[in-house]
């Protein structure tokens, strides 16, 4: 197996263990990865993730390219058909997660380089903290190609137009203090210490009352793209849906107690 999940409470650590390839995933492992997440996107006991590589060498260096082959689809059936091969395609040969719907939040504990479908999938995560040898960038340019998994609009939400431009345009790679600097990273700590540090944070997390925490993540991301009234608008739906949940009445309670909360996600 080359994806390794354990469970600490209700935090899971999903690590890429290709460590003989930076971490660059194969369709074999791309498969697990995606399986992964999807098992922790069903599991109701937990509530965040931290999504790391193996070693201190690289998070995710992106695909294998010795081992990826050539698509045995058509672009339009890869992109259209709804039969099972041109699923595992689509699915397989992309990273592509978008369908699970994950409102949970994930934290990336970049490591290393983390370079094209690599760095992607930090972008894909919520939250990213780096150790100081990480290196982030999207060389596909420099190869005759664009990334194609939703990097390009994650980049551009991430950080200002301009230092997106820059990256994207060259190709360049993006060190721990200057990602730090544009605001790519939250945090950038020794490398023993990432991983750490990136259970303290989804532990403060998981602390909070996870059906407003998914709620706050979906809201944030959907929210993008409306108007500011739209915005509003559906903020004060789920609002209103949460409003006789029983983590909510218990956060009340627990508050006028002076107490910790009991959360259940319900």
């Amino acid at each position: 197996m080359s994806i390794v999940v354990e469970r600490k409470d209700r935090v899971v650590v999903i690590t890429i263990d290709r460590q003989r390839s930076l971490n660059a995933l194969d369709p074999e492992s791309m498969a697990e990865l995606r399986d992964a997440i999807d098992a922790f996107n069903r599991d109701d006991d937990a509530w965040v993730a931290v999504l790391t590589g193996a070693g201190d060498k690289a998070f995710c260096s992106g695909a294998d390219i010795g081992t990826t082959k050539t698509a045995s689809l058509s672009a339009a059936e890869i992109l259209f058909s709804n039969d099972a091969e041109a699923k595992a395609e689509r699915y397989v040969e992309t990273m592509d997660f978008g369908d699970l719907k994950v409102w949970k939040p994930v934290i990336a504990a970049v490591n290393g380089y983390a370079l094209g479908g690599g760095f992607e999938l930090a972008l894909w995560c919520d939250i990213r903290i780096a150790a100081s040898n990480a290196s982030l960038g999207l060389p596909e340019v420099r190869i005759g190609s664009i990334p194609a998994i939703g990097g390009i609009r994650r980049l551009m939400n991430a950080v200002s137009s301009s230092n997106a431009m820059y990256a994207l345009l060259s190709g360049r790679h993006i060190g721990a203090d200057e990602a730090l600097r544009i605001g790519l990273v939250s945090e950038v700590v020794n490398s023993e210490r990432l991983l750490d540090r990136a259970l303290e944070m989804a532990t403060e997390i998981a602390h909070c009352a996870p059906l407003a925490v998914r709620a706050a993540k979906m809201l944030s991301i959907r929210g993008r793209d409306l108007a500011i009234e739209h915005a509003i608008e559906l903020e004060q739906t789920i609002w209103a849906m949460l409003k006789s949940t029983n983590d909510r009445l218990e956060g009340r309670q627990a508050f006028l107690e002076k107490r910790a909360p009991r959360f259940e996600g319900r």
